[in-house]
């Protein structure tokens, strides 16, 4: 249960970068609002999730969501560039949150 609370927390991250760049420079009160839910929703879950998670580990992850899918959501919604240099180091993020999560207790 642990790693699950650890990507909800990382996919809540997502939500909150999501409407940080919605909110238009903390500028409209609706995304502003979510922004606010999604941070205090990403930090509890991660908050259970350092329960049994080492934190460096937690942390990693964590974090590694949240660029991850923030690059993407770039990408798919906010028109942001996407190269094959990009496409490698995502590649090899993805890689390294695979092996966190295999050598962690």
């Amino acid at each position: 249960m642990d790693w699950i609370y650890l990507i909800l927390a990382g996919l809540f991250e997502l939500g909150f970068s999501s409407f940080l760049k919605l909110s238009d420079g903390l500028t409209k009160p609706p995304a502003i609002l979510a922004l606010v839910s999604f941070g205090v929703l990403s930090v509890w879950f991660m908050s259970k999730a350092m329960q049994t998670i080492p934190m460096g580990t937690a942390y990693a992850v964590w974090t590694g969501i949240g660029a991850l899918g923030t690059i993407i959501m770039g990408v798919i919604f906010f028109q942001d560039p996407m190269s094959l240099g990009r496409l490698f180091f995502l590649g090899l993020l993805v890689f390294a949150l695979i092996g966190l999560k295999a050598t962690s207790p």
